[in-house]
């Protein structure tokens, strides 16, 4: 098994499973918009992609997206995404990107990693749980939809 940050080497695989992912969150299957999406993220280099490899099938990935810390005049990272292949869960691999993630924004001079997930999603929060992730009691969090 191999972690390592994406390159445009990656683009195929990684927006294999990044379509998979959205179809998990119940949107439409749509590769090329995945693939559109995912080129312009590595090109645009405004987010960062972990993948996970084994033997040379891609198996899942993270992407983390940069943001700032008015309060703790620092850098923090969004984990928006973390997917992991129906057939290769259970193996660790979601707790392996989440470990490269952590490193990466230590190496990078975080603050802190934010993420969120669906309230029905039991397997990812007690993932996040056990890598030390607290859900927010402070504050509450609020969207507004412009499209």
């Amino acid at each position: 098994m191999e972690i390592y940050q994406a390159k445009k080497e990656d683009l195929e695989g990684v927006s294999y499973l990044f379509n998979l992912y959205r179809v998990f969150y119940q949107h439409s299957s749509d590769i090329e918009s995945a693939k559109s999406y995912i080129e312009k993220r590595l090109q645009n280099k405004d987010s960062v992609i972990f993948v996970a490899k084994d033997n040379e099938k891609y198996v899942g990935f993270t992407q983390l997206y940069p943001t700032f810390s008015s309060i703790s005049m620092k850098k923090e990272w969004i984990l928006n995404d973390l997917y992991v292949d129906a057939k290769s869960r259970k193996l660790g691999i979601g707790e392996m990107l989440l470990h490269k993630a952590k490193d990466y924004a230590i190496e990078t001079g975080a603050n802190s990693i934010t993420l969120s997930t669906a309230p029905d999603n039991y397997s990812a929060q007690r993932l996040y749980k056990k890598n030390g992730y607290l859900r927010d009691s402070q504050f509450y969090h609020y969207q507004l939809h412009l499209a």
